[in-house]
């Protein structure tokens, strides 16, 4: 059950509302004026409450927190330099993987050029192959931050064990869950016991209700500060993209989730010819962000070089991205 009280509804008040129905054993959610009272299907409102109650539904998604129907309106995580959700568009950029301190520098400074707030880069790294490179770790992690800072920009990072999460949390803005890690719930558990923002990917394989029920073990652990990454998923054919982009997930999330939805060209595609294309598809589903992978020289890069885009080619796609957005913003 869903209770939408009215904004003006004293706190105190739906407080009260809530403590009764936790003293009768039953599991209660509440932020703001949203209360969702996981499973019943009757509540008993006394005539103050009744008289502060916009709307009760008892046609609960199985995701309730994440669903409009919980909270209608947008959330809008804010960062020191980077506010994601609503009518924003933010850009997130950097290499697949920190290489070295002066390399993440020289892509923190092309991806701030290109008008991105958050730089992106795996420290911990997680490989199809156990002999690939596996990330710098917490060297990685002081770098990161360190380009970061010096450019003005939050830092997205992966998260890959429970285990990483308070020392990542030491150095980052915003918890990346990668696509193999999205239904490792009890990573979800420990990253929503927290106050960090999560950028939670869809899974190789997922649909949109497994997507949604991911975020709600963030969620119901505390932590609304959810954002989800369609990065395409695995179809019959992977041949010429890495993946398929799914965007009919964008407006399908937007419907259904108040939780901002971010797109990811790079891992969708696979080939850095087709992330400008499918960005600038993108941002015309109504996205509020992206993520991209750059490098300056891709051949040699340690992970992820096919997709990577060379400084110039990322200056011209943020370019048409922003005036798409623009142009959006206007209709």
């Amino acid at each position: 059950m869903i209770i939408q009280f009215k904004t003006s509804a004293p706190q105190p008040l739906i407080q009260a509302f809530c403590d009764r129905q936790t003293a009768a054993e039953k599991v209660v959610y509440q932020v703001k004026h949203h209360v969702a009272v996981i499973g019943a299907k009757a509540v008993t409102l006394t005539d103050d409450e009744q008289a502060n109650v916009d709307s009760i539904s008892n046609d609960d998604p199985s995701a309730v927190l994440s669903s409009r129907l919980f909270q209608p309106e947008d959330t809008i995580i804010k960062l020191p330099h980077t506010e994601i959700g609503g009518r924003t568009f933010t850009m997130m950029a950097g290499p697949c993987s920190v290489e070295s301190a002066d390399h993440i520098m020289a892509m923190a400074k092309v991806a701030k050029a290109g008008g991105a707030t958050l730089l992106r880069g795996g420290a911990y790294k997680p490989r199809t192959s156990p002999y690939s490179f596996q990330g710098m770790g917490e060297e990685g992690l002081i770098a990161l931050r360190k380009a970061a800072d010096a450019n003005q920009m939050d830092v997205i990072t992966e998260v890959m064990d429970e285990t990483h999460v308070d020392l990542i949390a030491k150095y980052t803005d915003v918890f990346q869950i990668g696509a193999r890690n999205m239904q490792n719930f009890s990573l979800l558990k420990a990253v929503g016991k927290t106050n960090v923002p999560v950028a939670l990917k869809r899974g190789l394989a997922a649909t949109v209700d497994d997507l949604l029920n991911a975020a709600e073990y963030i969620a119901a652990n505390g932590n609304q500060q959810i954002m989800s990454l369609e990065r395409g998923i695995r179809t019959f054919d992977n041949k010429y993209t890495r993946n398929t982009f799914d965007l009919n997930a964008v407006p399908v999330l937007q419907k259904l989730t108040h939780f901002p939805v971010i797109v990811d060209p790079s891992h969708a595609t696979g080939e850095w010819d087709l992330v400008t294309p499918m960005a600038r598809a993108g941002v015309a589903t109504g996205a509020s962000g992206m993520m991209v992978e750059i490098h300056d020289d891709p051949e040699h890069a340690f992970s992820d070089g096919p997709q990577a885009l060379k400084p110039a080619t990322y200056l011209k796609m943020c370019e048409q991205v922003q005036a798409i957005h623009t142009l959006m913003q206007e209709w």
